[in-house]
């Protein structure tokens, strides 16, 4: 517009105050000039700007204004205004100001007083108003030009909207088109997953390589924009990147975040106190099923389509499902006496159960690790007896009532998988496992070693037992190796013959005593050694001490 038409569709509010100035002086003409020129840089701040989007951040109660006008001399004028609520619902309206053919011309204008009259004839209507936090678009069309007013307020807090002016509509839009049906689909429910589909965004059949599809997945609501999100997640604590479509690179990512990136597919997982907050970019697919839910859990899905070059999104009708309870664990029965082994899953980190129907008033619960570490819970009629996690072999003596029913659960705590040995039976019943000395650790002596012998040491029982050493010649890189997968329920039987040493038998009624020694002849200078130590008790299962490595001296 001219500074003409500028000056003549100025706010009423504003003409009075220009009048007042007037009236008080009559300006020259360069002071006229410079007066217009201040009050025109002020407002210059609140013009929206055409064809960008524009941020705007909002106090609590107090209204913001921004200011457009559409181009004079042209014919028809469309035009088009997307707000987008960030957080809470806000109140907008557009005003346009409009003067009566035939008012001041722009070289009478510079020159003569604004009258009352022609105050007055600029009038200022209501086109449009809206209150809620759902993403709105006002489009227009004007005949002639005006000068129109944006206002937006919010009640509840201070927030933030992003708004978009365009007045060519014929050269495609910032955001990607959302399809005739935005609805996302929910094709499939299980226990840990959740299919969704939904319809192809025609901007990803004009634009396929600077497009794709993000799907946001929370347990608390459905979120309306993109940028709705990005607060709700911050507001929880969260550090966001800027967006789904640019959460490309680790750098951005927060202590909370964990990001996973396989066939083509970011994720990113946020831990926030009200559940966990899932982010996944999947190119231009339209069917993706979500896996590693929780099993009975309703989740909120939304689906974003994101323009990678100007970081616009269009947010698609959300959707939410619950996944299926997770089915009763199967149980399996434990009888008296019997010693039951089992494989524990680290992936998937269930729990494994076994019941065992008392018919004594006092149970002998033995566990023997095999491999990894183990929690063990058990109860006895839905109450917990006992709880504790298990590195070794461990015994628990509980006392309740005939026909008492035991649950005992067991779960590895390693992300690999984990071995158990169970056995449950009446407390006077003859155990099949050895007794136990205080510790199995076997203890080396390093004033000892020599270039070809070492000695080592380990604790016995008041029971007289069976000892058989095995020694086993190893490299440095093995040594960690060889420690963590160490099946600690085998017995001497998978060994080698070439690697046993001596079986030996002793017991000392006194426990302070009951200690023995052996030394280890004919061994290599400078080499790495593992020995091990294995238990035979009245039944002939051997418990297997914790393997000791020790390397002989190089020199002599």
């Amino acid at each position: 517009l001219k500074m003409s038409w500028f000056w003549l569709y100025l706010p009423l509010h504003l003409l009075m105050a220009t009048c007042l100035c007037h009236s008080i002086k009559a300006p020259t003409t360069s002071s006229q000039q410079s007066f217009k020129t201040n009050l025109f840089n002020f407002y210059h701040s609140l013009i929206l700007a055409d064809g960008k989007e524009t941020t705007i951040h909002l106090l609590k109660d107090i209204p913001k204004r921004y200011y457009f006008a559409l181009e004079e001399g042209r014919v028809l004028a469309p035009f088009s205004i997307t707000v987008t609520p960030c957080d809470v619902p806000i109140e907008w309206s557009i005003l346009v100001y409009k003067s009566p053919p035939g008012k001041a011309t722009p070289g009478d204008h510079d020159t003569q007083e604004v009258s009352k009259s022609q105050k007055a004839s600029s009038i200022a209507s209501t086109i449009f108003s809206y209150k809620g936090n759902s993403v709105e678009t006002y489009m227009g069309m004007s005949s002639h030009s005006a000068l129109y007013l944006l206002e937006f307020l919010s009640t509840e807090r201070d927030t933030h909207i992003t708004v978009y002016l365009t007045t060519d509509t014929t050269s495609g839009h910032l955001y990607p088109e959302l399809p005739a049906d935005p609805r996302i689909d929910v094709i499939g429910i299980g226990h840990t997953t959740v299919t969704l589909t939904w319809k192809h965004s025609p901007s990803v059949l004009q634009h396929r390589e600077n497009i794709q599809y993000c799907l946001l997945v929370n347990e608390k609501h459905n979120y309306k924009s993109l940028c709705a999100a990005e607060t709700a997640i911050r507001s929880s604590g969260m550090k966001l990147p800027p967006t789904l479509a640019l959460s490309l690179s680790p750098y951005l990512l927060e202590p909370q975040q964990v990001m996973i990136l396989s066939d083509s597919e970011l994720s990113i997982i946020n831990k926030v106190s009200s559940g966990e907050v899932r982010q996944v970019c999947m190119g231009t697919k339209n069917t993706y099923t979500v896996p590693s839910l929780s099993p009975s859990t309703q989740y909120y899905f939304d689906v974003f389509i994101v323009n990678l070059l100007t970081n616009a999104s269009a947010a698609y009708t959300g959707t939410f499902a619950r996944t299926l309870e997770e089915p009763e664990p199967k149980v399996t029965e434990l009888k008296d006496g019997k010693v039951i082994h089992v494989v524990l899953d680290g992936k998937k980190q269930k729990f494994y159960s076994l019941q065992y129907q008392a018919r004594h008033k006092k149970i002998h619960f033995t566990f023997q690790l095999c491999q990894g570490q183990i929690q063990v819970h058990i109860t006895r009629n839905g109450k917990t007896v006992a709880s504790e996690n298990l590195s070794g072999m461990r015994y628990f003596s509980v006392k309740g009532k005939l026909l008492d029913t035991y649950l005992v659960q067991l779960r590895s705590t390693e992300e690999f998988n984990s071995s158990v040995k169970v056995q449950a039976s009446p407390h006077f019943h003859k155990p099949l496992f050895p007794v136990l000395p205080e510790s199995l650790k076997i203890k080396s002596f390093s004033k000892l070693r020599t270039c070809r012998s070492v000695t080592i040491a380990w604790l016995g029982t008041q029971e007289e037992s069976k000892y058989c050493v095995y020694r086993k010649k190893i490299e440095e890189d093995q040594i960690w190796r060889e420690l963590q997968s160490a099946d600690r329920c085998s017995g001497p039987e998978s060994r080698h013959k070439a690697e046993k040493v001596l079986c030996k038998y002793f017991y000392d009624l006194n426990l302070q005593r009951a200690v023995t020694t052996e030394t280890i002849k004919g061994l290599e200078a400078g080499t790495l050694y593992l020995f091990d130590v294995y238990l035979f008790g009245p039944s002939g299962i051997p418990v297997r001490y914790h393997s000791k490595v020790v390397k002989t001296r190089k020199k002599c």
